[in-house]
């Protein structure tokens, strides 16, 4: 039987969601005859498990849990000697936002030899931020919508100037933040001013874009499996206002205001599927992901990619929780049986010889001044 660890929570504005999603795709999974052992990342660190997570009412009272580290390929209990708990064949990342989206729990999957059936470090860390995102679009020749990023330190002059050369209104999101939390448009110097110091209540660095009045939400997602990068239908996301607010995306419980597929043009539809697998394709992306774009005055512009998108994005590939089941189980199936190649890591033997014996700073003494 499979053995998979689901990694959830985490120290983030979306840990309430997070958690959600890591409960579906446990239960998902258990479904599906795997071994399942879910590992809660908790509001201020730490990392727990219980078999009371069977759903999402267990975390009201996360007190009960039991505290859990990772060990060499394994998921180990935290007191005494550390001793293995979980051996998993495979990790699931379903943490949004933070560190466990932003590549830390990626690195600590490679650090610690565990295969992962998530996005990797490298592209969790990039789209993690909007400023590195806005140019690794750019880099792979992806239509972006004019921007520039505003330090909290940073003179606010030169931020109203840069503003008023994109041409109010702008919109004014933290860097480093999602779900909509901490997002405004600003159709003034003033409301730029109130825009900014909200913004940095969540990050020291936000990101000033133009903003587009007729503009419709469109999303796509993608996985590969067998090798063949994958593309869903295309999403509207509807909103009542200037931006889709966390209210929008979370607080109507089960229902979604959006239209699958998205009522655009056909050959539109095509171009946010193909620059999708794109960039799939050129960062070499792993599990399920979700590009969201901006459609506006007949175009698309790409607005983010989202490495652990709101429930792994499955029903974007099918409307039941037995679809959403097949296509988790494959996925984790296939990252379970994927083998890297280990590459040779070359060594310096600086330290096998004399050489540096003699110096200054490499002699054995207490005090080095």
């Amino acid at each position: 039987m499979l053995k998979v660890a689901v990694f959830f929570g985490g120290v983030s504005c979306e840990h309430d969601v997070s958690v959600i999603t890591g409960m579906l795709a446990v239960n998902l999974l258990r479904g599906a005859e795997m071994d399942v052992l879910p590992v809660y990342l908790g509001r201020e660190g730490g990392m727990f498990t219980s078999p009371e997570m069977t759903g999402v009412a267990a975390f009201r009272s996360p007190s009960r849990f039991t505290p859990v580290v990772f060990g060499d390929g394994a998921i180990c209990s935290a007191k005494g000697r550390k001793k293995p708990l979980f051996i998993p064949d495979v990790a699931l990342n379903c943490c949004h936002g933070g560190m466990g989206e932003g590549g830390t729990l990626a690195a600590l999957f490679d650090w610690y030899r565990i295969p992962s059936a998530s996005p990797e470090m490298p592209v969790s860390a990039v789209f993690m931020n909007k400023k590195f995102s806005a140019l690794a679009a750019r880099g792979a020749e992806l239509p972006v919508a004019r921007s520039f990023a505003a330090r909290e330190e940073e003179d606010r002059q030169e931020m109203f100037r840069r503003a008023k050369e994109l041409g109010y209104p702008v919109i004014v999101k933290p860097c480093r933040l999602g779900s909509s939390i901490g997002i405004s448009v600003a159709a003034n110097e003033e409301e730029l001013e109130k825009a900014l110091s909200a913004a940095f209540c969540y990050d020291g660095e936000a990101l000033v874009e133009e903003y587009f009045a007729d503009k419709r939400d469109i999303n796509c997602a993608a996985y590969r499996i067998g090798g063949e990068i994958r593309t869903s239908l295309c999403e509207e996301a509807f909103s009542s206002g200037d931006i889709l607010s966390f209210e929008e995306k979370y607080g109507g419980g089960n229902t979604r205001n959006a239209k699958i597929p998205a009522d655009i043009p056909e050959a539109v539809a095509e171009d946010i599927r193909a620059m999708t697998a794109r960039l799939y394709d050129a960062f070499d992306c792993s599990g399920i992901v979700r590009a969201d774009f901006i459609y506006a005055g007949g175009k698309a512009y790409f607005n983010e990619l989202n490495t652990v998108p709101g429930s792994l994005a499955c029903y974007l590939f099918g409307e039941s929780l037995s679809d959403a089941k097949k296509l988790l189980a494959s996925l984790v199936r296939e990252a379970a049986e994927r083998k890297r190649e280990k590459k040779i890591t070359p060594g310096t033997h600086l330290l096998d010889s004399d050489i540096f014996v003699g110096a200054k700073s490499c002699k054995d003494r207490k005090n080095l001044v």
